[in-house]
């Protein structure tokens, strides 16, 4: 269902929509383009960049950097990193497939294909390691975790049950195996620790957590007992102590995740007939006595309408905590949240979002659109002579890579210097890594 004002003669509008990393910037995309949006006030958007000319189906920010990965309708299988404040375009790659997906954080950038995935190092865009035939994967199912420090990749180690596969993304080794779920997995999320990952599955009743480190369950949330549900997004709050969940229903749950009151409950329930009963049945009753006796959610949030995907954050803008809802029909909906409180969240703000046909930022210049997808894996920095030989660094490209290298810098750097230019070799056209 969409709003009336979200669509035009020819039907209802579409959109990407995304927050960056910490939820400073809304990013919005489509085939009008996309606009960069930022979020330090709650009374009124103010845009940060506005690109009219790339049609773009996949949009992510590296934090509040000038970094921008983009992925176009005209162009499915290529990755562009773009420079906005420059204008510019640092690099491309062309896939094999469709890109389903992009993470970023500042040592990594995944891009999701449906059977395979490709790790690069973000400050060379240099590809570090292919994670092939993975379980298919059509929707692009990843996860990745923003702390670069506990850099961990999580993807469904399998198409019918929900098994997390956690992947050791600095060290390029496998971590773990979580069965998480009996239903095949519908969204991950990590905790911006990156030491937890918050997991649902496709029923979308349950929502559980689990420890990076063992595997071992940490929390588990009950949505809703009187239907399943299509769960669109899974986001821990910055603080780290809320759990949010979000799907194809009016409402949004969020869940407190609390060690002290799991502890408490525990200790009831064994004093409880249920728990002194639960040693005389048998395991499938005792599993559905358990589950209607999980912990429901903290706070809840009603939407002005069902059955349209979102994204969802919870952070501190201004004096207090804001959910924080983009939905794919161009809309920002903004509650207010007192975390000592919890209940029904009230509607603060409501934010249209479809204007993407607005006067043209000075940095909204179309980019060149390289080279269509080939066989196996294509990379090139824009701007390149064609003439240099493999290894070989032009002035131009070195400049890029110092972009790519200032921009995932926390803070970002004003300079930076090789110390040897074999360490970051350029990329060179028609490279085959298949």
């Amino acid at each position: 269902m969409s709003s009336p004002s979200a669509a035009d003669s020819n039907g209802p509008k579409s959109y990407f929509v995304n927050f960056n990393q910490d939820s400073t910037s809304l990013v919005v995309g489509g085939q009008f383009g996309y606009r960069v949006l930022s979020l330090e006030s709650v009374d009124f958007l103010s845009e940060i960049y506005n690109n009219a000319t790339e049609h773009s189906c996949i949009v992510e920010r590296l934090f509040s950097s000038s970094l921008i990965a983009v992925v176009s309708l005209s162009f499915p299988r290529k990755l562009k990193i773009t420079h906005y404040k420059k204008g510019t375009e640092i690099c491309n790659y062309s896939y094999t497939n469709t890109i389903l997906g992009v993470k970023l954080n500042r040592a990594r950038v995944v891009v999701c294909l449906e059977e395979s995935l490709y790790l690069h190092n973000i400050r060379d865009m240099k590809v570090l390691h292919t994670i092939r035939d993975t379980p298919p994967n059509p929707r692009g199912l990843c996860a990745l975790s923003s702390n670069s420090e506990n850099c961990y990749l999580a993807y469904p180690g399998s198409s019918s049950v929900g098994e997390v596969q956690v992947f050791d993304a600095m060290n390029l080794t496998a971590k773990i195996m979580i069965h998480a779920h009996d239903s095949a997995l519908a969204a991950l999320a990590f905790a911006p620790s990156g030491l937890s990952i918050g997991t649902a599955s496709e029923r979308g009743t349950v929502i559980r957590v689990f420890s990076v480190s063992d595997g071992s369950k940490l929390f588990e949330f009950r949505r809703g007992v009187k239907r399943c549900v299509n769960i669109s997004c899974l986001s821990f709050s910055m603080c780290g102590h809320f759990l949010l969940c979000s799907s194809n229903t009016e409402t949004v749950h969020i869940f407190k995740l609390e060690e002290a009151s799991k502890e408490s409950k525990k200790t009831i329930d064994e004093g409880t007939w249920m728990g002194m009963l639960s040693s005389y049945l048998p395991s499938s009753v005792t599993d559905t006595l358990s589950t209607l006796n999980q912990d429901r959610a903290y706070a809840t949030a009603t939407l002005p309408c069902a059955g349209v995907k979102n994204v969802i954050s919870l952070v501190y803008i201004g004096d207090g905590l804001r959910l924080l809802v983009a939905t794919e029909n161009g809309f920002l909906y903004i509650f207010n949240f007192d975390a000592n409180v919890g209940g029904e969240l009230q509607l603060y703000k409501t934010h249209q979002l479809d204007d993407l046909n607005g006067d043209q930022s000075d940095g909204g210049q179309k980019v060149a659109s390289g080279d269509k997808a080939g066989s196996g894996l294509l990379g090139s920095y824009a701007g390149i002579v064609k003439g240099n030989s493999p290894g070989e660094m032009s002035g131009t490209e070195s400049e890029k890579v110092r972009e790519m290298e200032r921009a995932a810098e926390a803070p970002p750097q004003d300079a930076f210097h090789f110390t040897d230019d074999q360490e970051y070799p350029p990329l060179t056209q028609n490279s085959d890594l298949n």
